[in-house]
């Protein structure tokens, strides 16, 4: 398939990470928070424009009250969500003090918005309910406390034990719904205009049933635009690996997963990237690209 290099929304951020869509990310921070939170002007959107993954923006962050939250949404399992977000937001709090005129070497304490970390999980992996991810999971020396600790909080969108969560936030429910109807009708090989007509059909059946109906009825080729994007970006990745993986297969199964991991490099695909569409060992990709940079 066509790689498409045109970074757009995800739907996620589509629907909750646009300033014309504030009442949604309110809706969410309550049922998430327990607060009763009424005025969406109380919401600064603060997330970074350039911040691309796989070619689709899919974070949203803003500042509510002295806090800052961040939220992502994952359709593959990553254990490596918290180091994605201390990174993420070391970047967020270098803009926040630019744009404050604070400084970070001032001998003053210099106060910053309260961090917190949540990603929503909508993978087809069975994972708990909530999981708490922590960096020190990843450190490579762990017979000492190195005192610092960074956590990423998942929630499940697929488990009935988030029930009560999807029931406090309509948005959301409807967002989990319009996904799974989306998924249950693609299907691996998808020639485009079939895969068109499915997502299609999915998105008026939401429509007719009172899911997202206005915001569907007033961006439906946007959303179904996004999904294709995503959907061609996967089977891309998907259909360079299992070349590359059979090219080099005579050459042992090893050989034939870097060859694999080469092909989707050399397609300009990120590691992040490989790690996630292909559920390949982040530390294996890493090496490949030490030894493919080495040689390009």
């Amino acid at each position: 398939m066509e790689q498409n290099r045109e970074y757009k929304d995800r739907l996620f951020r589509l629907l909750f990470g646009r300033e014309d869509n504030k009442d949604n990310i309110l809706s969410l921070y309550n049922a998430l928070q327990g607060t009763n939170y009424t005025d969406p002007d109380d919401i600064e959107l603060t997330t970074i424009e350039d911040a691309i993954y796989i070619g689709m923006k899919n974070d949203v962050s803003f500042i509510i009250d002295n806090r800052m939250p961040l939220w992502e949404q994952q359709s593959t399992y990553n254990p490596n969500m918290p180091v994605r977000g201390l990174i993420y937001y070391g970047k967020l709090y270098d803009a926040y003090l630019k744009k404050n005129g604070r400084k970070q070497y001032s001998t003053m304490l210099v106060k910053i918005p309260t961090p917190q970390y949540i990603v929503f999980y909508n993978g087809g992996r069975e994972r708990p309910a909530v999981e708490r991810m922590k960096l020190s999971d990843a450190f490579a020396d762990r017979s000492f406390d190195p005192g610092c600790e960074w956590t990423a909080t998942v929630y499940n969108l697929n488990s009935d034990a988030n029930r009560a969560l999807l029931d406090s936030c309509k948005p959301l429910a409807d967002y989990t719904e319009l996904v799974r109807r989306i998924s249950s009708k693609l299907q691996k090989g998808m020639e485009k205009d079939e895969a068109f007509r499915a997502v299609d059909e999915a998105v008026r059946s939401c429509i007719r049933d009172g899911i997202l109906a206005d915001f569907l009825t007033k961006q439906r080729a946007e959303v179904i635009d996004l999904w294709i994007t995503e959907f061609d970006e996967k089977e891309f990745a998907e259909t360079m690996y299992e070349e590359g993986k059979q090219a080099g297969i005579e050459e042992g199964i090893e050989k034939g997963i870097e060859k694999g991991i080469e092909h989707m490099l050399r397609a300009g695909k990120t590691p992040e990237a490989i790690h996630d569409f292909c559920d390949i060992p982040l530390d294996l990709i890493m090496k490949v690209k030490s030894s493919f940079d080495d040689q390009n």
